[in-house]
């Protein structure tokens, strides 16, 4: 019987919490999302509105900022705290003036419906203890065909699991981080609740990939992806 999920806190508002996630070290794990991003959005470069779920500090918008030079991207958070360390992080990286932050918590959003072409999303699913709100979210913000790509933790089936990975990503961590992650991994939803949810939405025509020992994504295969329609 596999691990029942511990829901979590949704919003990450803590100073103390905040800071040591703005600087901790996600370059591995961040850089094989956007390679996966890349590969399932080969043409993210070409579009022109993209909307971030879930932006927090900021780090992976200023990645999609970059990628997408051209882009003018929607970045959403709920946290004030992680929405000031996110300007700070954008204007350092020279990319602010792509970027508008918006402070909301779904399902309440200031966006209009269908406006844009791509929607992004990295690490909110877990932290939501409805997760329909998310997928509600991205059938209504994107316009027909959009691009659509989202990353999450998925959740170990087992508590001893949930002890091996926090030891082998976060043990050099501070005790804050580890004590978040651990959370994350319990809060996590499985890719089978994550593909049920999906159904329920009506956004099956969504996949699923596992593309590490802890990271699902959810994408629409568009043409020139490998499991296009």
């Amino acid at each position: 019987m596999n691990m029942m999920r511990v829901p979590e806190a949704e919003l990450m508002d803590d100073e103390a919490q905040v800071q040591a996630y703005a600087h901790a070290d996600f370059e591995q794990a961040h850089s094989l999302v956007m390679e996966h991003f890349a590969r399932r959005t080969p043409h993210a470069q070409d579009l022109g509105a993209w909307v971030d779920l879930g932006c927090g500090d900021g780090e992976m918008t200023t990645r999609l900022a970059r990628l997408c030079p051209h882009a003018c991207i929607d970045a959403l958070d709920g946290s004030p705290t992680m929405l000031r360390y996110a300007q700070q992080r954008l204007v350092r990286a020279q990319v602010a003036e792509q970027v508008r932050l918006v402070e909301a918590v779904l399902p309440d959003m200031p966006l209009d419906k269908g406006a844009y072409d791509g929607i992004f999303s990295n690490s909110l699913l877990h932290h939501l203890g409805e997760p329909q709100h998310l997928w509600q979210a991205v059938a209504y913000l994107g316009k027909v065909n959009a691009h659509i790509f989202l990353c999450d933790l998925y959740r170990p089936p087992t508590e001893q699991r949930v002890n091996e990975l926090v030891e082998q990503y976060a043990a050099t961590e501070p005790k804050i981080l580890q004590r978040d992650f651990r959370n994350s991994l319990c809060a996590a939803y499985t890719r089978e609740e994550i593909q049920a949810q999906l159904v329920e939405a009506r956004l099956t025509h969504l996949n699923t990939e596992l593309i590490s020992d802890r990271h699902i994504i959810i994408y629409r295969a568009h043409e020139g992806t490998a499991d296009a329609a």
